[in-house]
C-alpha cells in the first residue's frame, strides 16, 4: 500500500508518514519498482500502535521506546503522564477561572479587561500590602473576592476582603456557601467571619448551618454573630463560651441582645443559674456569669443576683450585690 493510500486509511498525514519514518518509528517494508514507499499490514498496524500511544500524551520519543525497547515498563511513564496531565487541567482550570471572572465583571473594552486583569495578579501578589490595595479597589469581581477571602491568612488583608465582599451586592453569601462546605476547618471558619459582616437574612440563614459544625471555634463564632441577630438557638452555646472564659464578653452582649425578649431573658438567667453550682463552679466562672446577669431584665436574674450578693466568694458577692444596687435605680 502506497503512503497516500496509508494517509487515507489512518488519518495520519503523508507529511507526519514521512516524519515517523526520519525518526525511525514506522519503516515502510519495501519500495515499488518506482521508488515509492510501499507499506505492508505489518507497518499499518504499527502506525495505528503509534496514534494510539500518542493518544495519551506520550512524546513521539516516548513512543519509540516503548514500541522498541524490551525492558520498558509502562508503569512509571503513566503515572508521570498523570502528573503531567494534572498540570495541564489545573492551569487550564486556573484560566478559566480567571476568564469568568473577568466576563463577570463586564468590562466595556480592553482597558477594562486589563484593570480587571491586574487586580486578579494583585489578590494572588506575595506582598500583603498589595494583596489588602486590590481587596479596596473597584470594581473586583465577586468570586475573586471570596476566594482570596477563603484563603487569606494576614488579618489586615482578610479584613479589607471582608469588607470588600460586604459591599459588592447579593452574591458573595451564596459563594461563601461553598466555603462552609469546605473540609478545612479554617476555611470554613474564614466563611463564618465573612458572612458575619453581611447583615442580609441569606447571611443569617447560612450562618445557622454552622451551628453544628465540628469545629468548635466555627460554631462560637457563629453563634456570637447569630446572637446579635436574635438567633435563640445560640443561648446553649453562648452560655458554654461565658462559663470556658472563650471570648465571654462578646458572648454576654449576644445575650444582652437576645434578652431584648422577655421569654428568652427568662430562659438565659436560667440557663446562667443552672451554671452557678459552687462545687461544680470555680470562682471566676461564677464572676463571668454574675456580670452576663448585669443586662439581663427580668426576675429570674434579679433572684439569682440576690443569692449572689451572699456568695461565699467576695468579688462575686460584690459584683451582685452592685448590679442589684444598680437595678434598684433604673
Amino acid at each position: 500500500m502506497l503512503i497516500g493510500e496509508v494517509a487515507r486509511r489512518s488519518g495520519v498525514s503523508a507529511r507526519m508518514l514521512r516524519h515517523y519514518e526520519s525518526l525511525g518509528l514506522v519503516q515502510p517494508t519495501g519500495r515499488s519498482h518506482a521508488g515509492y514507499r510501499e507499506y505492508a499490514d505489518e507497518d499499518i498496524r504499527r502506525i495505528f500502535h503509534v496514534e494510539s500511544l500518542r493518544s495519551l500524551g506520550l512524546s513521539l520519543r516516548d513512543v519509540k521506546r516503548a514500541l522498541e525497547d524490551p525492558g520498558f515498563t509502562p508503569s512509571g511513564l503513566v503515572d508521570d503522564l498523570i502528573r503531567r496531565t494534572r498540570e495541564r487541567i489545573a492551569k487550564e482550570t486556573e484560566l478559566l477561572t480567571r476568564l469568568r471572572r473577568i466576563g463577570d465583571a463586564e468590562p466595556s473594552g480592553w482597558p477594562d479587561v486589563l484593570q480587571v486583569v491586574a487586580l486578579l495578579h494583585a489578590l494572588g501578589s506575595d506582598s500583603p500590602e498589595r494583596r489588602q490595595r486590590a481587596a479596596l479597589a473597584t470594581p473586583t469581581p465577586v468570586e475573586a473576592l471570596v476566594e482570596a477571602a477563603l484563603n487569606e491568612t494576614d488579618p489586615n488583608v482578610a479584613g479589607a476582603l471582608r469588607w470588600a465582599l460586604a459591599q459588592s451586592g447579593d452574591g458573595g453569601p451564596t459563594l461563601l456557601a461553598e466555603g462552609l462546605r469546605s473540609p478545612r476547618p479554617e476555611v470554613r471558619r474564614r466563611a463564618v467571619q465573612a458572612l458575619a459582616e453581611i447583615p442580609t437574612d441569606t447571611a443569617t440563614a447560612l450562618l445557622r448551618q454552622t451551628l453544628t459544625d465540628t469545629d468548635i471555634a466555627v460554631r462560637r463564632y457563629a453563634a456570637m454573630i447569630l446572637g446579635t441577630r436574635g438567633v435563640a438557638d445560640t443561648i446553649p452555646t453562648l452560655i458554654d463560651m461565658i462559663v470556658e472564659e472563650v471570648n465571654d464578653v462578646d458572648a454576654a452582649d449576644a445575650l444582652s441582645v437576645l434578652a431584648n425578649d422577655p421569654a428568652l431573658a427568662e430562659r438565659i438567667a436560667t440557663g446562667l443559674a443552672g451554671r452557678l453550682s459552687p462545687g461544680d463552679t470555680a470562682a471566676p466562672a461564677r464572676r463571668r456569669i454574675t456580670q452576663a446577669l448585669a443586662d439581663i431584665p427580668g426576675t429570674t436574674a434579679t433572684r439569682t443576683l440576690e443569692k449572689l450578693s451572699d456568695d461565699e466568694d467576695r468579688g462575686v458577692a460584690l459584683t451582685a450585690a452592685y448590679l442589684l444596687d444598680r437595678r434598684t435605680q433604673r
